[in-house]
C-alpha cells in the first residue's frame, strides 16, 4: 500500500515506457487494453502487428508439428491476453439470390472485427488458401486477412498477408 505522498509524487512525473519494457511489463494499463476493444482505435496494421507477435511467441514456444487447433487455442488466449476482441469459429452466412446458407463458412479467428486470421499447421501453404481468405475478407467485408502456417522452420516464412481494399 503506497502513503498518499508517494502516490501523488508517482502521479506528478511523467514516465514513458520503450517499447521492450512495454512487452515486458507485467501491468499493462486498463486503458491499453480498453482502447485495443474499441475498433475505432485500432487501425487493421496495428492489430496484425500485435497479431504477428503473438504468432511469433507461440511459435516460438511449441515449434512446427502440432494440430491446427492447438496453435488456434494458443493465439486466440495469447490475443485476449493482450487486450483483443476475439472470436473463433465464427460461422459467416452466403447469401445467393434468395438462398441464405446459415453457415457459409467458418472464420477460424476474428479479431477486432476487422482482420480474420487462418490458422494453418500444412507442409505448404497453396494458393487456394490465399484465395479462399480472400473470399472471406469479401464476404464479410473485412479489409484484412492474415495466413499464419505454424508448420515451418522460421514463422516469418509461414505468414501471408490477404487484403480486401486496404489503405496501407
Amino acid at each position: 500500500m503506497f502513503s498518499a505522498g508517494v502516490h501523488a509524487k508517482t502521479l506528478r512525473r511523467k514516465e514513458f515506457l520503450t517499447l521492450e519494457q512495454f512487452r515486458k511489463s507485467k501491468n499493462i494499463s486498463l486503458c491499453v487494453l480498453a482502447a485495443l476493444r474499441e475498433n475505432s482505435f485500432v487501425t487493421e496494421n496495428e492489430l496484425s502487428r500485435i497479431i504477428v507477435d503473438a504468432a511469433f511467441k507461440i511459435h516460438s514456444t511449441f515449434g512446427p508439428g502440432l494440430f491446427e487447433s492447438v496453435y488456434e487455442s494458443t493465439i486466440a488466449y495469447e490475443l485476449r491476453k493482450r487486450g483483443c476482441h476475439v472470436v473463433c469459429q465464427r460461422g459467416v452466412p452466403v447469401i445467393y439470390e434468395e438462398v441464405k446458407m446459415d453457415v457459409g463458412f467458418r472464420a477460424d479467428i476474428i479479431v477486432n472485427s476487422k482482420v480474420i486470421v487462418e490458422v494453418k499447421s500444412v507442409e505448404a501453404l497453396g494458393k487456394v488458401h490465399s484465395k479462399q481468405l480472400l473470399t472471406y475478407l469479401r464476404l464479410t467485408d473485412v479489409r484484412l486477412g492474415l495466413l499464419i502456417n505454424f508448420n515451418v522452420s522460421l514463422i516469418k516464412e509461414g505468414i501471408r498477408r490477404v487484403v480486401n481494399n486496404l489503405d496501407e
